[in-house]
């Protein structure tokens, strides 16, 4: 369905309740329309600048939704191999570090023009995501702690299986077990329990704990003996042998 089309189904659905409710109190207005006035007139300007702002915000996410399309194809860019002089038909980078800082740059126009849309939300996950890959870990660290305090779960747990990820990268092996831990207990559709105990398996096996590394693979081989994740442990056991 096209934005136009929904705004429009939005403003009809607003503009019959706000009818009804007229309707519903007219007769009781004729009796009172000298003590209503002043009120009616404060009315008429909450609804104006509720549907003014619904609008406005409508309209900032269509905007931020278009820009964040662009900056996640910025990320997938392709990088030229060294030595490859660039293309002129076919957009490429000269290296990972200068993709990243492309799309950081862009991710963060997003947040600055656009605060708070639900792509600016997005938009602050790749914030961490390019800082890491240019080798800013405070800043990647900084905006995955912000995004993983987001209510929304599912942002909320990518955004905390980054930070594990950046912890043990930075010798913070137990703050990333921590992690993995808590996301197994409350797994999401971004970040399931399977996962997560993959992933905690591969941190205890990181930190050189590996009596507590081959107790994860057996339970992801318990748990979901059919699956991929098991063939994964099974050939991370037989390594470990």
């Amino acid at each position: 369905m096209r934005a136009e089309t929904r705004r429009q189904l939005k403003q009809d659905k607003f503009s019959r309740a706000t009818i009804q409710v007229a309707e519903q109190t007219v007769h009781w207005s004729v009796e009172h329309k000298g003590k209503i006035f002043a009120g009616s007139i404060v009315l008429i300007v909450v609804i104006s600048a509720a549907l003014g702002s619904w609008y406005y915000l409508e309209k900032q996410d269509e905007k931020a939704s278009a820009d964040f399309t662009k900056a996640v194809q910025t990320m997938n860019t392709p990088v030229r191999p060294a030595g490859m002089p660039p293309q002129l038909n076919e957009p490429t980078f000269g290296s990972g570090t200068e993709r990243a800082t492309e799309a950081h740059k862009q991710f963060q126009a997003i947040v600055n023009r656009y605060p708070h849309t639900r792509s600016a939300d997005f938009a602050h996950y790749f914030l961490g995501v390019t800082s890491a890959s240019t080798g800013d870990n405070v800043a990647a660290e900084r905006e995955f702690k912000n995004v993983a305090g987001y209510h929304n779960s599912e942002l909320s747990s990518l955004a905390k299986m980054a930070l594990a990820s950046l912890y043990l990268d930075t010798n913070r092996s137990q703050d990333g077990i921590n992690i993995y831990k808590q996301l197994i207990h409350n797994p999401t559709q971004t970040v399931g329990k399977t996962a997560a105990e993959v992933q905690l398996a591969e941190a205890y096996k990181a930190a050189g704990n590996n009596t507590e590394a081959k107790k994860q693979y057996e339970q992801i081989q318990k748990e979901a003996p059919q699956s991929e994740a098991a063939e994964f442990a099974k050939s991370k056991l037989q390594e470990m042998k």
